[in-house]
């Protein structure tokens, strides 16, 4: 091995099949046998699918550069419906040509709605009620002719639908179109069908159609149809001969109809199956559709469809109960061991016309008995009628569940032993590649990190959802800011939230402010209520602000950044002119640090002010808002936001701290704020610190944070001198703390501290999901402070690291996280031994870091059994007040030095 380039990817993805993006971009990874490898120039080739790369399309010649990720395409204008391959080749610093890269490729969709010729179709209203719960199929049966070269289906629906062609299912994408500001935007897919059209006679093509999010209920509301009122399907089939001719195939009024096997489908709700009203092949063509019923039209529009934005919905994992439970009550109930997000496969053998019951929860409650009071209205139900046929299998398919205990009811007593066998569970979430790890050398933590991911699998369920098994399962803004972070260290989440900011910016108000939820599920009437009516929140709304820069930090997406910069700039407009004072941000309603557990008896909100809360989220947005303008080269907003956020500064100081800087409200999270968003300076800066710390310290190394103040708590103290009690927090296994609901058998993050209280009990009914995963975002600290893995913020997109291990007072002898970033694979650990310490190192091709060790000399400081600073890959040393720093290049290392004393560590630490 010398040069490699390897994983090229075409707008995050590899081999795409259907994007509408016009300008795409590229990147790749280098894999070197040298350390210190930096490229130095690249060369793109893109060639359409049926051409040569030997007389491209467009070759982008050697371009002097260490660019390797976000290289946008410049060559002739793309065609829509068109497939196009790419490679790429590099230069490295020592002189090195790479051959080229192995080839991918992407396939454009529709560039102009005037490209859709179909008709939005549903059954008939004079045969079949628009307003029946069973799911609707849809048929036609059209001829093809021999010699096919290609065929693709571009297809949508007011609903979710399933494609069908000649009898079978195409794709394995669950729920599309997915969940979007449907009266804004709405997604479409593309399917290669090529392979499943038989040539040269008569095919069939069908759809099965459920309501989903368009029609079905969502959020609070016992009502549906919150964007419309009747389901839809929406196709076009392309099909290309081998002569260069076309047909198409066009959902219209020739379509057939009928109802399916499914009688209820609602994502709250579950699904209600009967197997004796299957139509077996009614998507083939040799169906009789004589019985069926037409089809008309609906005047739905279709000009604001994408092509799928990011990764679909997927079963990604399956996993099998751990045990059969008779309960007190005498329920039979499985143990799935894991709480999970998805449906259940189940594989019977009982007569015709035998009803199986399927109840799901996250918990058992204190006696052991199966408890769903914490579902609220949501019902979760299975109910599935057999045909009798033997070794039949079911799951359904418009629906998921958030559950770990599955209550079999209706089954044979007889067969009751075989169910650990019969069943199997699903998981589902949006397809995000893993990218991330973490472990040490607590069995706890390690469980806690496992329940972060758990956590943000059941909700990245194609939106940020809250929660995944309640009347809810909404986008919240505020969770999903405070977990951006920790989501893109453990999945690839590049695609995902570019899809949802688009959302965000399209249900965003005329007036700038920020719906509670994405989509906005919450305010969404006909007619459209008022946008003075519809509330906005600091630190829910900042989301507008935050994730955009986040992903820009992770990704290097300055693309993202300028489609977001004018919602950006919205939202801080909107609260500069929100109250009489355009500094402080003192009026209209707040979560303000929402389950804070210093809040009033009877309150969810945490004893920090509101205003204290918004003003400091004013100035951070604000900040972040000019750091996107300098990416962005906007030298004016530089100033304009660079003067707003100072005197937003010197608001907070002369509103919230004493002339002897003291913070005038006495809580965590109001400490916390002022630190990390650096809001106090000085003298005043180490009084609050302190005082953090002293407030943690007395009580006795708990937290009292909520929603706002938890996923900085640690960072504020580790920032400031106070590692150890970060340290501490992190370890409490009694409430309240991380650990606490691991102490107590949790496989997901929990909503509150104590969902689960010590003595069995639950916190309450109304608001108690077991699998929230906001409070998760402890595990961004522990990637980059406790394992050290962490970035120059001027280099976004872990261009240049910075590796900086903090150790844990003895609390940890052993630490490391990893990270496939855009540019390769990084690892960061460390390990406490008698004798020695080891930090151990990977830095990717075409990347730098920085490594940062407290409290150590050069002299001190091995490599390989040399001196550190003589050391392949090495490029600078140096010893500072505050220990050892070195510059690296790319490559893997292992630093050792003598052992030290834990709390001489850490004292040179803070």
């Amino acid at each position: 091995m010398s040069l490699i380039v390897e994983s090229l990817t075409c707008e995050y993805r590899t081999n795409v099949l259907g994007t509408d993006v016009k300008v795409p971009r590229f990147g790749w990874k280098l894999r070197s046998d040298r350390r210190g490898t930096l490229q130095t120039a690249y060369r793109l080739q893109v060639a359409e699918a049926d051409g040569d790369f030997a007389a491209p399309l467009w070759d982008s010649g050697r371009i002097a550069s260490d660019a390797s990720i976000q290289v946008a395409y410049a060559g002739p204008e793309l065609r829509s419906r068109t497939r196009y391959r790419a490679r790429a080749m590099a230069w490295d610093g020592f002189g090195r040509e790479s051959a080229w890269s192995e080839p991918v490729w992407w396939e454009t969709a529709f560039f102009s709605p005037a490209e859709w010729q179909a008709k939005w179709i549903t059954p008939s209203a004079a045969a079949i009620d628009p307003k029946a719960e069973p799911a609707f199929l849809l048929a036609k049966r059209f001829a093809v002719k021999a010699g096919v070269a290609s065929a693709r289906v571009y297809a949508t629906a007011a609903g979710v639908y399933e494609l069908y062609v000649n009898g079978e299912k195409v794709g394995d994408e669950l729920l599309a179109p997915g969940w979007t500001s449907y009266r804004k935007r709405q997604q479409y897919q593309t399917y290669d069908v090529t392979d499943r059209l038989a040539a040269g006679g008569l095919n069939g093509i069908g759809a099965m159609l459920a309501n989903g999010w368009y029609k079905g209920r969502l959020g609070w509301a016992t009502t549906s149809s919150l964007y419309g009122d009747r389901r839809a399907l929406l196709l076009q089939l392309h099909i290309v001969y081998a002569d260069g001719t076309e047909e198409i195939v066009c959902s219209d009024e020739s379509w057939k109809a009928a109802e399916g096997a499914i009688r209820l489908a609602e994502l709250y709700d579950g699904e209600t199956y009967d197997a004796n009203l299957e139509q077996p092949g009614w998507s083939a063509a040799a169906f009789d559709d004589s019985a069926w019923s037409g089809a008309e039209s609906l005047a739905l529009p279709v000009k604001h469809l994408v092509a799928q934005e990011h990764h679909p919905l997927r079963v990604i994992e399956t996993i099998k109960p751990r045990q059969l439970i008779r309960t007190p009550r005498g329920e039979v109930v499985l143990d799935m061991g894991q709480n999970m997000v998805g449906r259940v496969r189940m594989t019977l053998d009982v007569p015709a016309g035998t009803t199986i019951t399927l109840k799901h929860a996250e918990v058992l409650d204190k006696d052991g008995n199966f408890y769903i009071g914490n579902l609220r209205s949501a019902k979760q139900l299975i109910v599935y009628t057999a045909a009798g046929v033997p070794g039949e299998t079911y799951a359904p398919t418009f629906t998921f569940m958030g559950f770990r205990y599955l209550c079999v009811e209706g089954l044979p007593e007889a067969q009751e032993a075989g169910l650990l066998d019969a069943v199997a569970g699903e998981v589902i979430h949006t397809d995000m590649a893993p990218t991330g790890e973490f472990d040490c050398s607590s069995d706890m933590v390690n469980q806690l990190q496992r329940n972060i991911e758990w956590g943000q699998r059941g909700n990245f369920v194609d939106v940020p959802t809250d929660c995944p098994q309640r009347d809810e399962r909404l986008g919240w803004t505020g969770d999903a800011q405070v977990f951006a972070r920790t989501a893109a260290f453990n999945y690839d989440v590049a695609a995902f939230f570019t899809k949802w900011l688009r959302d965000l910016k399209a249900d965003q108000n005329p007036n700038g402010g920020v719906p509670f939820v994405i989509p906005n599920a919450l305010n969404e009437t006909d007619p459209p209520t008022p946008q003075e009516k519809i509330p906005s929140s600091a630190a829910w709304g900042d989301a507008a602000v935050i994730v955009p820069w986040t992903m820009y930090l992770c990704y290097g997406d300055a693309r993202l950044l300028s489609e977001q910069y004018e919602s950006m700039r919205a939202w801080v407009s909107y609260i500069r002119s929100q109250g009489d004072n355009e500094y402080l941000w003192n009026t209209g309603f707040h979560f303000g640090d929402w389950l804070g557990l210093d809040a009033k008896e009877n309150s969810y909100v945490g004893a920090t002010p509101r205003d204290l809360i918004a003003t400091a989220f004013y100035a951070y947005s604000t900040r972040l808002v000019r750091e996107t303008a300098v990416v962005l080269g906007k030298a004016a907003d530089v100033r304009a936001y660079g003067e707003l956020y100072d005197r937003i500064k010197a608001a907070f100081n002369r509103e919230f701290v004493t002339p002897n800087g003291r913070l005038a409200a006495p809580t965590q999270t109001a400490h916390v704020l002022a630190l990390v968003f650096d809001l106090v300076e000085g003298g005043a800066k180490k009084r609050i610190a302190r005082e953090l710390n002293d407030l943690v310290a007395q009580n006795e190394h708990h937290l009292t944070t909520g929603f706002v103040g938890t996923p900085y708590l640690c960072f504020a103290l580790s920032d400031n001198g106070y590692h150890a009690t970060a340290v501490k927090l992190l370890m409490q296994e009694t409430y309240p703390s991380w650990l606490y609901s691991v102490s107590k058998g949790a496989t997901t993050i929990w909503e509150h501290w104590d969902g689960i209280k010590p003595d069995g009990s639950f916190w309450s009914d109304d608001m108690n999901s077991y699998n929230h995963y906001a409070y998760g975002a402890i595990g961004e600290w522990m990637y980059r402070y406790v394992a050290g893995l962490d970035m120059d913020d001027a280099e976004a997109a872990y261009k240049k690291l910075r590796i900086r291990p903090r150790f844990a007072d003895g609390a940890l002898t052993h630490a490391r996280a990893a990270l496939e970033s855009p540019y390769g694979r990084i690892e960061a650990g460390w390990a406490q031994e008698a004798e020695e310490t080891i930090v151990r190192i990977a830095v990717p091709a075409n990347a730098t870091a920085e490594l940062i060790l407290d409290g150590i000399t050069l002299a001190e400081l091995k490599e390989d059994g040399l001196a550190a600073e003589l050391a392949d890959g090495v490029t600078a040393a140096e010893e500072t007040d505050g220990g050892a720093r070195l510059t690296l290049g790319s490559g893997s290392y292992a630093f050792r030095y003598p052992a030290k004393q834990a709390a001489e560590q850490e004292t040179v630490t803070a």
